[in-house]
């Protein structure tokens, strides 16, 4: 199915959608070991403030979280061209966990913002090597490229758990390696807030990341500026993953799972894509954030643990589906 035809259909899809979306989104507010019914809101003065203190704004993280990084790995994959390749397979989200270690050591009490600015220099040059990396492999072996993007990023991650373990800090990277929201509340979370404003940024420069993906040449041809549009696209994957690594740690999958299964339905013009990319990245982080918190209820299972097994399994079905459509 194309955009053109689904744009026929489009009221319905956005429809269910949107149902779905708020679905999780309530259900999320109501999920939790504290009792809460919707009743209690207007009555209780402690069953508001629960809300408003804590499952609101681990909602909104989830939902933040989910659509940019899913909107990142779209942005990923235009710029390696690629179809499987995201931030936390392609080294960008151990460079931000490296940062975040270095800016530590250099900085002990550096406000979360200042760590998510040593994060995201780090992910970008992370992020920088692996694509001039991933271009000199050849374009005829598609399957190299998240194959090199796996070891590259093994390395790193690997590089920052030896460092960890030498300065005795391997528990307090755990935090940043592992996403989960159990520890957001208000005044935790409001950073990824810029996450969200560079998803509108993507958006905005939509028609241009499709010419990007379709080549330098070709997008040169076309009047593009294709070296400050790939700087763009590299400071956009890097941002949003240092902002996200920081804030609730590494989520794994989101960037490659919402982004093939939405080009599957939808084709591949990221103008009419981008918002049901995002939408698919919040409802999916968002119902993994709902299961990690029933399955071993009242305990937790953190969400990247979760979409660490969703996210391999439904990985694993793209491949096939392609493979066997190839």
């Amino acid at each position: 199915m194309t955009a053109g035809s689904l744009g026929s259909q489009g009221f319905a899809y956005w429809a269910v959608g949107a149902a779905t979306l708020l679905a999780l989104f309530v259900a999320s507010l109501f999920v939790g070991v504290g009792e809460l019914a919707i009743g209690s809101l207007a009555s209780d003065p402690e069953a508001l403030r629960l809300i408003m203190i804590s499952r609101l704004p681990r909602t909104l993280a989830a939902l933040l979280a989910g659509s940019a990084l899913a909107i990142a790995g779209l942005v990923m994959q235009t710029l390696a061209r690629n179809r499987f390749v995201e931030p936390s397979t392609a080294g960008t989200a151990q460079s931000a966990a490296l940062g975040i270690l270095v800016v530590t050591l250099v900085w002990p009490d550096a406000a979360l913002g200042w760590k998510a600015a040593g994060a995201a220099v780090t992910a970008l040059a992370g992020t920088s090597i692996f694509l001039m990396l991933a271009h000199r492999l050849p374009p005829t072996q598609p399957f190299l490229v998240p194959l090199f993007g796996l070891v590259y990023g093994g390395v790193i991650g690997a590089a920052a758990i030896f460092a960890a373990w030498h300065l005795d800090l391997l528990q307090y990277l755990e935090v940043w390696m592992t996403g989960e929201f159990s520890g957001i509340l208000r005044g935790r979370y409001e950073l990824l807030w810029v996450a969200a404003a560079l998803v509108v940024l993507a958006w905005w420069t939509a028609d241009r990341l499709t010419m990007l993906s379709l080549g330098r040449d070709v997008s040169i041809g076309l009047g593009l500026n294709y070296a400050g549009m790939l700087r763009l696209g590299l400071v956009i994957v890097s941002a949003i993953t240092a902002l996200t690594v920081v804030v609730v740690g590494t989520i794994p999958f989101v960037g490659l799972v919402a982004p093939n299964i939405v080009s599957r339905f939808a084709g591949e013009n990221l103008r009419h894509t981008l918002p049901w990319v995002a939408g698919g990245g919040a409802a999916l982080v968002l119902a993994c954030d709902i299961i990690g918190r029933l399955i071993r209820f009242p305990y937790e299972v953190p969400v990247g643990t979760i979409l660490g097994v969703v996210g391999a399994v439904l990985f694993l079905v793209l491949l096939l589906g392609r493979s066997s459509n190839d």
